[in-house]
């Protein structure tokens, strides 16, 4: 299945994308952000959890490694560049995370060998093409059960970003 793709123009434009990808999600869903530092990863969260309902301001959990926020469905926003084992993990309790609301994991491909093979990875790149620096490239891919019957619906919430 092929993963859409999409470029953003600017800070409004990525949050928008996980405005639309948050719309999709329910408790229990898990997305994986990658992509390079600075490539707009807690961007894309603010648009995921507004969509979900959190009204709270959403910020890098850079340093607390887990940020939680209380919206219409609760979502966990979590850090692991900064993790050194991959014990970590369990040592703050990330399976329990994963039940009981929408998981955001940044920095996800470091720890993708043990995370649910049920999610929707976002890979979000720079695209500095003519000098443009607020210009980002969207690849988006949903796995596993729950999303073979949900793809549509994905795919129809990203369609008017022109994802290809």
């Amino acid at each position: 299945m092929t993963m859409p793709r999409l470029t953003t123009n600017g800070a409004a434009e990525t949050e928008a994308v996980g405005e639309a990808i948050g719309s999709q999600l329910r408790v229990g869903d898990l997305v994986v952000l990658s992509g390079d530092l600075g490539a707009g990863k807690t961007t894309f969260t603010k648009g995921l959890a507004r969509a979900l309902g959190v009204e709270q301001r959403v910020t890098s959990p850079t340093f607390t490694i887990v940020q939680e926020y209380d919206g219409r469905l609760p979502v966990a926003h979590v850090d692991v560049y900064r993790l050194e084992r991959i014990q970590e993990l369990y040592d703050f309790g990330f399976e329990e995370l994963l039940e009981d609301r929408v998981t955001v994991v940044e920095w996800g491909e470091a720890i993708a060998l043990v995370l649910p093979r049920d999610r929707v990875n976002v890979r979000i790149e720079l695209d500095e093409t003519d000098g443009d620096d607020d210009r980002r490239r969207l690849e988006i891919g949903a796995h596993g059960p729950s999303w073979d019957t949900r793809r549509a619906h994905l795919d129809a919430a990203l369609a008017r970003f022109g994802a290809a």
